[in-house]
C-alpha cells in the first residue's frame, strides 16, 4: 500500500510542478512543495520498514533506524528553502500581477485531489498499526486541504479575473505547511541530539525511580531515542543498606516499562556497603 501511494503521489508531484510552470500558477507550485512532504513521508515510512529492519552490525550497534531521522531532517530543511522561494515570488507577483491559466490550474488541482483521496484510502488500513504510516496518512490528508484551496483559487480567478488570488493561495498553503515543517525539524533535531523524547519529563521519571523501595539515590539518568518510537534509558542507582540489587533493578525496569513505555533499560547499581558495580539490560 505504501509503494502504491508513493507511486501515485510522486507521479502527481512531477505533474503539478510542470503544471505550475506551464500555467504560471504559484499556488500550484506551493501545493507541489506541500506534496513533496507527502512523498518524503511515504519514503520515510518505507525506509523505516526496509532500512530500519536491518540488524545491528559491528559498525552500527544501534542498527539503522536513525536513517529515518536523517531523511526527515533533510526533508524539513528542503521545505523551508522552498517556502522562502514561494514567499519571495508571491511578493513579486503582488507588485507585478501575471496572467494565470485558471482552467489548467483547476484541472491539475482536481487531479491532485483525486490522488490524495486514493492515497488516503490505501493508507487507511495501516494508519492505526504503524506510527510512520499514520504520519504519512496525516501528510496526505493535509495536502488534500491544499488541493481544495488551489481549486477554490482557480475558480475565483476563472470567474472574476482576480489573478492576485493565486499568490494569496500560495502564501496560505506555505503558512499551512511551515508549522508542521518546524515541528518535524524540531523533533528530528531533538532525536539527533539524543534529547529526552517528546512526551516524557525527566523529572517525573527521576521522582518515580527514587520512590522505589531500596533506592537511596540515583544519578547519570539518561533518556534518549534512536528513532521517533524507540526509547532507551540508562541510570545509576545507589542502594540502601541491605537492599537486594536484583530485586530493585527488576522493579525499576518494570516501572519504566509499564508507566513510561520505555522498554530498553540499563540499570547500574552500587550498594551503600559495597564498592562493586553491577548492571542489567532489560528488553
Amino acid at each position: 500500500m505504501l509503494v502504491l501511494a508513493l507511486a501515485l503521489t510522486s507521479t502527481y508531484l512531477i505533474a503539478e510542478v510542470i503544471g505550475g510552470f506551464v500555467f504560471n500558477s504559484l499556488a500550484l507550485l506551493s501545493d507541489a512543495a506541500h506534496m513533496l512532504t507527502d512523498v518524503a513521508a511515504l519514503i520515510i515510512a518505507l525506509l523505516a520498514i526496509k532500512v530500519g529492519s536491518k540488524a545491528p552490525d559491528e559498525k552500527r550497534t544501534f542498527g539503522y533506524r536513525r536513517f529515518e531521522i536523517l531523511a526527515a531532517a533533510f526533508n524539513a530543511v528542503l521545505l523551508f528553502l522552498i517556502a522562502i522561494y514561494v514567499f519571495v515570488e508571491a511578493i513579486d507577483r503582488f507588485s507585478q500581477p501575471q496572467e494565470i491559466q485558471s482552467w489548467g490550474m483547476l484541472i491539475v488541482a482536481a487531479i491532485g485531489l483525486g490522488v490524495n483521496l486514493i492515497s488516503m484510502r490505501l493508507l487507511t488500513s495501516g494508519k492505526d498499526q504503524s506510527f510512520n504510516v499514520k504520519g504519512a496518512y496525516l501528510e496526505v490528508w493535509a495536502d488534500m486541504i491544499g488541493s481544495v484551496g488551489v481549486i477554490a483559487g482557480a475558480l475565483v480567478i476563472r470567474f472574476t479575473g482576480w489573478t492576485w488570488v493565486d499568490p494569496i493561495v500560495a502564501v496560505a498553503i506555505g503558512l499551512w505547511v511551515l508549522p508542521r515543517t518546524w515541528i518535524l525539524l524540531r523533533d528530528t533535531t531533538n532525536v539527533l541530539l539524543e534529547g529526552v523524547p517528546r512526551g516524557l519529563v525527566l523529572g517525573q521519571v527521576r521522582k518515580a525511580i527514587a520512590a522505589i523501595d531500596g533506592v537511596n539515590d540515583l544519578h547519570d539518568l539518561h533518556i534518549w531515542s534512536t528513532s521517533n518510537d524507540d526509547v532507551s534509558c540508562s541510570v545509576h542507582l545507589t542502594l540502601e543498606v541491605g537492599a537486594d540489587s536484583d530485586a530493585v533493578r527488576l522493579k525499576v525496569t518494570d516501572l519504566l516499562d509499564e508507566r513510561f513505555e520505555i522498554h530498553h533499560v540499563t540499570v547500574q547499581t552500587e550498594g551503600a556497603d559495597q564498592a562493586c558495580d553491577q548492571e542489567i539490560v532489560h528488553n
